[in-house]
């Protein structure tokens, strides 16, 4: 999938080449978009399933951790693939498309897309739904910042405004979406999309967008920063079936609805939020030294013996160094001393995620007062 995009879009295979990404010029002049000016970014980590079909949202509501059927043209949600056990397979992001079909699609690490995809293909069974890989039909795009805005307004006018909030318009005969981000990064203020653009027109998007004054194109490998301060988790091969969705703060992000039916793991995951008490959670932090890869053991200095954590994801920060997504127990995490594969290696800065950990299952603390 990543390199049918990239011969779609050989401009923006350029940003990412070897030479841009060691230039620290442009390197600076990426980061600096990211955190304060405008950008676009290939999302070409991001797979990307279609689900087309009269039951497609009944039989993907039975599949996965969040409501589906109730799912909105005008909503993003984002939603867990779990194994029986309750672990996760796949993280998605998901809309309905405005066409006759309602189309609904899964973003997800383009790693896994093709195994994930498959495997749910399997419990179609007799379900009118069918799951294709979108790649020859739609480019996703990362942009943000007034200047990226301009240029999305003139295809959707009205730009969405809430966090996954969705808009549609038709470029040609295809249907394009645009999806709100949650902000990330240094300056939360800034916008940040996803767009769904057909393959047919990525090019001229593409042109579009990079000749819009202002407006930088970013290495994707440097955009991933955005992902890693949003605090939304990617589930990648490395990763994959090592977490139940609390464990990754799935829950504390909208991924999980406790309210709907049955779906796989779905007790395993029940039982852990009301049962259970969550002992790991997903934090941000900062590391030096080699870039850290999805998987990696964290070990605490006092207590070597076993990995207390493994990292999510990893991107290059804007000062050098790494900053990560880290799922990591609550208690080394106190103890404030995780280091980086070994008990001497590089030792993590924790940051602040740009939400709070709150039970969604439990009443607001007015309610609570109240009552």
């Amino acid at each position: 999938m990543t390199s049918q995009w990239r011969d779609l879009l050989p401009q923006a295979a350029a940003v990412a080449s070897p030479d841009v990404s060691s230039d620290a010029s442009a390197r600076a002049a990426q980061f600096h978009a990211l955190q304060t000016g405008s950008f676009v970014s290939l999302a070409s980590d991001t797979g990307l399933i279609a689900v087309s079909g009269a039951d497609a949202a009944a039989f993907l509501h039975g599949q996965l951790t969040n409501d589906v059927e109730r799912l909105a043209p005008a909503q993003a949600r984002l939603a867990g693939y779990c194994s029986a056990k309750g672990r996760l397979l796949a993280t998605f992001l998901m809309w309905r498309d405005a066409s006759a079909d309602a189309t609904i699609y899964l973003a997800c690490d383009a790693a896994v897309q093709a195994a994930v995809q498959k495997r749910l293909s399997m419990f179609v069974l007799r379900a009118k739904a069918k799951l294709t890989d979108a790649a020859a039909t739609h480019v996703l795009l990362q942009a943000g910042g007034p200047a990226a805005e301009a240029v999305l307004a003139n295809t959707f006018g009205v730009l969405p405004v809430a966090p996954l909030a969705v808009a549609h318009a038709t470029l040609g005969d295809a249907s394009t979406s645009v999806i709100r981000l949650p902000a990330a990064g240094t300056a939360r203020s800034l916008s940040r999309f996803l767009w769904s653009v057909p393959a047919a027109n990525a090019a001229e998007i593409w042109a579009l967008l990079t000749q819009a004054p202002g407006l930088v194109a970013v290495d994707p490998a440097l955009a991933a920063w955005l992902d890693v301060h949003s605090g939304v988790a990617r589930v990648t091969t490395a990763t994959q079936e090592q977490f139940v969705p609390q464990m990754v703060n799935w829950e504390v992000v909208g991924g999980v609805n406790f309210r709907k039916g049955c779906y796989p793991g779905q007790e395993v995951v029940a039982r852990s939020q009301y049962r259970g008490t969550i002992k790991r959670r997903l934090h941000l932090a900062h590391v030096n030294g080699a870039q850290p890869a999805p998987g990696q053991e964290l070990i605490e200095a006092s207590d070597p013996g076993q990995p207390c954590g493994m990292v999510v994801q990893a991107a290059p920060a804007p000062n050098g160094g790494y900053d990560v997504l880290i799922e990591v127990k609550l208690a080394a995490r106190e103890a404030d001393d995780v280091r980086l594969g070994t008990a001497d290696g590089p030792a993590l800065v924790f940051a602040e995620l740009p939400y709070e950990i709150v039970d969604p299952t439990e009443p607001p603390a007015s309610s609570a007062v109240a009552s």
